[in-house]
C-alpha cells in the first residue's frame, strides 16, 4: 500500500480531466463510507439519544418551522 506522502504526489500529477475523474469517485467513495457508518450507528442505537431528545423537545414546543 502506498503513504499518504505518495498518493498525494500522484493526486498533483492528474490532468485536469482526471483529477475530475478523481475527485467525483472519491466523493461516492466516502459518501458511501458515511453511509455505511450512518447505518450502522443507527443499527446500533448510538443515534437513539439524539432522536428522543428532538422528539421531546417537539412535543414540548420548543421547535419552529423552518
Amino acid at each position: 500500500m502506498k503513504s499518504v506522502e505518495e498518493i498525494q504526489d500522484a493526486v498533483r500529477q492528474l490532468s485536469k480531466e482526471e483529477l475530475a475523474r478523481f475527485r467525483a469517485w472519491f466523493a461516492e467513495f466516502d459518501a458511501n463510507l458515511w453511509d455505511e457508518e450512518w447505518e450502522e450507528d443507527v443499527a446500533k442505537g448510538r443515534l437513539d439519544p439524539l432522536a428522543e431528545e428532538a422528539l421531546r423537545d417537539w412535543y414540548e414546543g420548543r421547535c419552529t418551522d423552518l
